[in-house]
């Protein structure tokens, strides 16, 4: 199972960066407020968004590259990696975006990294 995990690493990664591509375009975005006339509003302004289109995209490529490691390898395995995308996009929201970092999700992020290695060794 080891040698699928450059595999499911890509997959982490493609995750990731359809996350942080999805969030720079959104914040694009102009919305009033959450209802249903200022959603239908912005609908032109989120198609023609390169990084939400973009970010839909690599989103697209990361599921099938998980539905590929999910047809080689235990979803018990494979599954925890993906865990691994959310220290990714905590560390780029605290390094990038200046968002907070508390300490309970530094213990989280801790967490999820110590439960994947365990996983890997496995």
């Amino acid at each position: 199972m080891s040698k699928y995990i450059p595999l499911i690493l890509f997959t982490v990664l493609t995750n990731f960066l359809s996350q942080i591509m999805l969030k720079k375009g959104m914040t694009q975005i102009k919305l009033d407020s959450l209802n249903a006339a200022s959603a239908l509003q912005a609908i032109p302004g989120i198609l023609l968004n390169v990084f939400v289109m973009g970010g839909l995209l690599v989103m697209v490529i990361s599921m099938a590259s998980h539905l590929l490691v999910l047809s080689k390898v235990d979803i018990s395995f494979a599954y925890p990696f993906l865990g691994l995308s959310f220290v990714l996009v905590t560390a780029w929201g605290y390094f990038v975006l200046s968002e907070p970092m508390s300490a309970y999700k530094l213990m989280g992020v801790s967490l999820i990294v110590c439960g994947v290695a365990l996983v890997a060794k496995s």
